[in-house]
């Protein structure tokens, strides 16, 4: 009874249970309506894309809806060509005068993007779009006009038509190097620009990176657009850096900014903020805080990720495809119950095969689970889990010479390697894959059952590495590949993902 009086009195948020949403969710931008929060990120080329997650707390979130479905409809893989670690970047959220509006840009496609909806969590959203791709803009409205600030080190100004379908004016140099603040010797130019404005000041958010340094929050403030602007470093800690700032109903401020951390991606933290001398004041001295004042999270599943028997005729909002699907290769409804995937293009390297169903890893344990039934493969067919990056390992059945085999394989540095393989007599497959991201451990594990109560862990793991290759963390991926011939499938019964 003593230690659960103790438990009810503790009203923070410990460090212990920190970052707030441990998986990768990078480049946030806010917004708050009422009481509640919104908030986008950076999903690039998964389909559908720029997830926009809600939340009443600034703890607990859930995933409610997705700005496109496909970026542009020819980025497929299959062809040899892909948008791994291209696609849209990051976004802005904004509300206007009754219309939410998220501005996302695509160095592979040449193009801004600007969606509108007057229902952010039902939809529909309004595209258009124009070129150029404005680098790490935010969208704000000054006198009810639409502008962009972008670029990096110099920072620009450009204002849109009011129609949204591009510019309509000369654009101008707002900062002539955002950097300074950080000193002379810089790696990464200051970028991910957020512009608020609070009591009639413009507050204006980047990142930068000094050489030797870590990743830094910079805040330049001015009267108006028109400057003079100037400029301190606001957070330098742990890395955690690139965001902006929200309030709350009851007129708290936090920093919302992401870390780096590791294989499973870029997560993102919360840092509160204290005003002083008509500044911003990040964290406890500069630091990040012992404890919040937050109330405790209930987990990230089933609001970011979460478990599915597929019983329903549409996929939930959890899963992405990785780039663009062919919708005539699966289906919910062939076999009730289940998620038929089928193989399309022949003899595609595994990264270049369409149809990857995906969902986050998140930290800092996790384990994601299938079943398959496998009797719709043909020779050659392989299907399978995967731990989803640059380098990569997936663990499922082949068909060989007539034969299935049980395979753990393996891609590091470009040099693939079977952990096991061995016959198996069965028409359906337990899998699993475990991932341990504890203190930047980074190692994924896998292991198989027959009947889904007794399993045998697989020798070997993979070293799972964060590159900007992919420029994502690792994703559990469901898949089947064609190396022969066209014509199979497997049927996933269900996906299972444990947090640890």
């Amino acid at each position: 009874m003593r230690r659960l009086i103790l438990l009810l009195l503790l009203p923070f948020w410990s460090s212990a249970q920190l970052p707030i949403i441990y998986a990768d969710v990078p480049d946030p931008s806010m917004i708050r309506v009422g009481d509640t929060y919104y908030m986008s990120s950076t999903t690039m080329h998964m389909n559908p894309g720029v997830p926009v997650m809600k939340s009443k707390d600034l703890v607990n979130w859930e995933i409610i809806h997705y700005a496109y479905e496909e970026l542009e409809p020819d980025l497929d893989l299959g062809t040899g060509k892909s948008m791994y670690g291209k696609g849209s970047w990051a976004s802005s959220l904004r509300y206007h005068e009754g219309t939410y509006y998220l501005s996302t840009f695509a160095l592979n496609t040449g193009k801004t993007y600007i969606f509108t909806t007057k229902d952010i969590e039902k939809g529909p959203w309004e595209r258009k779009s124009f070129q150029p791709a404005f680098h790490d803009h935010t969208l704000f409205f000054e006198d009810g006009k639409p502008y962009l600030i972008y670029g990096a080190g110099k920072l620009m100004l450009v204002p849109l038509k009011e129609d949204l379908t591009g510019v309509a004016g000369k654009e101008r140099v707002l900062i002539e190097n955002a950097n300074l603040p950080a000193g002379p010797n810089i790696g990464l130019n200051a970028e991910g620009s957020q512009l608020f404005k609070h009591d009639g000041k413009y507050y204006l958010f980047n990142i930068v990176w000094p050489k030797g340094g870590m990743r830094t929050v910079l805040i330049h403030r001015a009267e108006s657009l028109q400057g003079p602007w100037e400029g301190r470093v606001a957070f330098q800690d742990m890395g955690i850096a690139q965001g902006g700032m929200i309030d709350t109903p009851d007129g708290k401020w936090w920093a919302y900014l992401f870390r780096d951390m590791g294989s499973v991606g870029r997560v993102p933290y919360w840092v509160p903020i204290q005003w002083k001398d008509g500044w911003p004041v990040i964290g406890d001295e500069g630091k990040f805080p012992k404890d919040l004042p937050l109330p405790a999270g209930k987990g990230l599943i089933p609001g970011i990720v979460n478990s599915d028997e597929f019983t329903s005729n549409t996929l939930s909002l959890v899963w992405q495809w990785n780039h663009n699907a062919d919708s005539t290769r699966w289906s919910l409804t062939d076999r009730k119950g289940f998620m038929r995937l089928k193989t399309g293009q022949v003899g595609a390297p595994l990264l270049q095969t369409r149809n990857m169903l995906t969902q986050r890893t998140i930290g800092p344990k996790c384990t994601g689970e299938v079943k398959i039934d496998v009797r719709g493969l043909k020779e050659g067919d392989v299907a399978g889990l995967i731990a989803l990056q640059s380098d990569y390992a997936w663990v499922g059945v082949k068909v060989e010479n007539g034969q299935r085999f049980l395979v753990v394989e393996k891609e590091e540095e470009g040099k693939k390697s079977e952990l096991l393989k061995r016959p198996w007599k069965g028409n359906t497959v337990f899998v699993r894959i475990h991932c341990d991201f504890t203190d930047f451990k980074d190692e994924a594990t896998f292991s198989f059952s027959s009947d889904g109560k007794r399993w045998e862990k697989a020798s070997g793991s993979l070293a799972m590495k964060y590159k900007l290759t992919h420029f994502m963390g690792y994703r559990f991926g469901l898949f089947v590949q064609a190396t022969k011939s066209e014509g199979g499938y497997a049927d996933f019964d269900y996906y299972k993902i444990n947090e640890l």
